[in-house]
């Protein structure tokens, strides 16, 4: 079996959640998908699924942290700059939080931070491996 991710967060809302993760170009995986969880995929092995705070609360006792913590950034790949500001974009008009840290641009690599509308960070990033600079560091 090939290794896979899948990333559970908590949301209040899923229809929203689903709503805001699908204008960024997440797809809806149905089987996966009911009134307390939404199965979103990324790529054949990233997956996330949102469910309500109800359901998380099924599968832990911790509690959920407040929206304005971040436990975990989870950097979402992309093919071009256009396509992270496009992201951005996205967030911003489903009732994301755009730009929650600055912008970094270092030329072989640009990135946008965001957060959804349950403060989850997201990094919206594209990066030309092959233009990075070398490192002159030893080990």
């Amino acid at each position: 079996m090939n290794k896979k991710i899948f990333v559970s967060l908590p949301v209040t809302d899923v229809k929203a959640s689903r709503a805001f993760y699908e204008s960024l170009g997440f797809k809806n995986n149905p089987r996966f998908t009911s009134e307390t969880a939404a199965g979103m995929v990324w790529s054949e092995d990233i997956n996330f699924m949102l469910l309500s705070r109800e359901e998380w609360q099924t599968m832990t006792t911790r509690p959920i942290p407040p929206s304005t913590s971040s436990e975990v950034m989870l950097a979402l790949s992309l093919d071009s700059r256009e396509a992270v500001d496009a992201m951005a974009s996205a967030a911003a008009a489903n009732g994301g939080t755009v730009d929650i840290n600055p912008v970094e641009d270092h030329g072989f690599m640009y990135t946008r931070d965001l957060a959804d509308p349950d403060g989850h960070a997201l990094g919206a990033m594209w990066m030309d491996a092959s233009a990075m600079p070398s490192s002159d560091k030893a080990d």
